[in-house]
């Protein structure tokens, strides 16, 4: 959550007109009660700052429990003692989390001035009404009540000043007062006994009581973050194993790319994803995402130790950066100058590397180092779909394709023809145009030149109805000598046009032949006869558009004398 930047100025402000000054009277009007070894101090300062620095962690929610050792503190040596305790704790905590930098530092002064405030108008409130410091607890009831309304106000003041902050200085607006809210509450009241057990304890037996009580706490928040831990990483891998199996169901190798994307930013803080292929000596760009924005990735290839993508590959090892002057002396030309975590991970397959998989994000210390452990597993099930989505575009492709001239094949054009007409019951077609053409004397062609000579033509014929049809129709061949092109949308005098283009284009231009049988190179003149039918003019349905196209090939073009052009119609 942003913070605008003259809230922040005032934050300092206040802190340097409040926190001094109050703890400064503070100390003038509830001097510090302390007698006993300096060692019972420094123990209760250290446990103070234990506390604080290892929150227990419920429901995913991180609860600091530091209350009730303030309780004891404030019970044991007075307010002054308690208000620099909880100071010392504040920065001991903030130093852990690491959020001192990159814009963050206004968080200090905040939490100072909060738990100043709390200790104070708690500790204000105590002693008006008439609670003293190091009382008698095991005998007197009253001083127990006392202790009890202190440890009240210190919880509630604490959570009135948390919603101003959410409110007022975060925008935040989520609800404040929801299930965390109540976990949190029940747990404060739960360990409150602690702190005054803890004080008991040591009125009592003296350091030891630390022991006996600290001790217990610090491991039992310990097992509680251990557990966490560990439920949040079956949580990850969970989720990666799902993510590995709707990966897996995607056969077009787009739709692996994208759900993997997405699952990504879904799991993750990922502000910029690039995504790279290897082949043998570079790594070309293939999906770049920056500000969720798909862009292009016309970005220069990356050669081995070039860049941490670079490195990642030439090492077959993973990196994982947590701020910006970790990596700004290896960088090249793809992160954007905002970004500060990193987590880049080579896709690897068979023990070789395929591809570069690099995330970033503009926060610091994004990432957690289990994390990359998940990506890699990721990564692994990425290359897996990849390669399966590649080998069945692959046999689509070619079961779909004439292997010589990569025009589509019968089979395809049989399934295209059925899906349109179906468009055109519907009237999303106004109407659809079918053109058959057959080379003329193609058998003596491979008789006098050899069928490699005749396979030249059929890829040069293939090109050129492909160029002159381009993105208006779809181009077939339909066996043999035999080429159907399909127009959606086209009317009979369009479709026929076109096919006057096709037919110009063939015989209007020699054919060289480079693989004849005497091994010499040959120019050959070649023509083709063309029929041309509309449909629904002249067909119901996909077979009587190609009989009827067929028909005005052979009947309208071929007994009239070969390259020409012919539209159906009762002949």
């Amino acid at each position: 959550m942003q913070v605008n930047p003259q809230i922040k100025k005032v934050i300092f402000i206040v802190w340097l007109l409040l926190v001094p000054a109050g703890m400064w009277y503070t100390y003038q009007s509830y001097p510090p009660h302390f007698s006993g070894p300096w060692i019972d101090l420094l123990a209760f300062l250290l446990l103070t700052c234990v506390v604080a620095c290892m929150p227990i962690v419920i429901n995913e929610m991180f609860i600091f429990l530091i209350q009730w050792v303030a309780l004891a503190t404030f019970l044991r040596y007075g307010l002054f003692v308690e208000m620099v305790f909880a100071q010392v704790a504040v920065i001991a905590l903030l130093l852990k989390l690491k959020i001192l930098r990159n814009g963050q530092f206004f968080r200090l002064p905040l939490n100072l001035i909060m738990f100043f405030l709390v200790s104070f108008i708690s500790g204000i409130v105590y002693y008006l009404l008439g609670g003293e410091s190091r009382p008698k607890l095991a005998d007197n009831s009253t001083a127990i009540g006392l202790a009890v309304i202190y440890a009240i106000i210190n919880y509630l003041i604490n959570q009135v000043i948390i919603s101003f902050n959410l409110y007022f200085i975060y925008k935040s607006k989520e609800p404040y007062f929801g299930k965390d809210f109540f976990v949190e509450t029940i747990t404060t009241l739960i360990t409150l006994p602690i702190g005054i057990i803890l004080y008991i304890l040591y009125i009592q037996v003296g350091l030891f009581a630390l022991l006996f009580v600290g001790v217990p706490f610090v491991s039992l928040s310990i097992i509680f973050n251990l557990y966490y831990s560990s439920e949040k990483i079956n949580v990850y891998l969970q989720k990666a194993a799902e993510i590995g199996h709707q990966m897996a169901e995607r056969l077009q190798v787009i739709d692996v790319i994208d759900l993997f994307i997405q699952k990504l930013g879904e799991m993750l803080p990922v502000d910029y994803a690039y995504i790279f292929d290897a082949n043998e000596d570079e790594l070309i760009l293939i999906r770049r995402i920056e500000a969720g924005k798909v862009l292009s990735n016309d970005l220069p290839a990356l050669k081995k130790n070039e860049g941490i993508s670079g490195r990642s590959w030439a090492n077959q090892k993973s990196y994982h950066y947590s701020a910006r002057f970790e990596w700004r002396g290896i960088t090249t030309g793809y992160i954007p100058g905002d970004a500060e975590s990193i987590l880049c991970v080579p896709i690897v397959r068979n023990r070789k590397v395929i591809g570069v998989l690099l995330l970033a994000s503009k926060r610091r210390r994004a990432y957690e180092k289990f994390q990359l452990m998940i990506i890699e597993i990721l990564c692994s099930h990425f290359a897996v779909a990849m390669e399966n989505a590649k080998h069945y575009e692959l046999t689509k492709m070619q079961s779909e394709h004439c292997s010589l001239t990569k025009l589509y094949n019968y089979r395809y054009l049989e399934n295209l023809l059925n899906e349109e007409f179906k468009r055109l019951t519907r009237f999303e077609r106004r109407t659809l145009s079918l053109i058959i053409l057959d080379i003329d004397h193609f058998k003596q062609v491979n008789d006098t030149f050899g069928h490699q000579s005749g396979n030249e033509i059929l890829r040069e014929i293939a090109s050129r109805i492909s160029k002159l049809v381009g993105v208006s129709g779809t181009v077939a061949r339909y066996g043999g000598e035999e080429f159907v092109v399909l127009l959606p949308d086209a009317t009979k005098e369009e479709a026929y046009q076109i096919a006057e283009h096709i037919r110009q284009s063939i015989a209007g231009r020699p054919f060289i032949l480079r693989q004849s049988l005497d091994y010499n190179q040959q120019q050959v003149i070649i023509t083709a006869s063309i029929g041309v039918a509309t449909a629904p003019e002249d067909a119901d349905d996909s077979l009587a558009l190609i009989r009827h196209a067929d028909q005005a090939l052979y009947v309208g073009a071929k007994r009239a004398g070969r390259n020409r052009v012919a539209e159906y119609s009762s002949f």
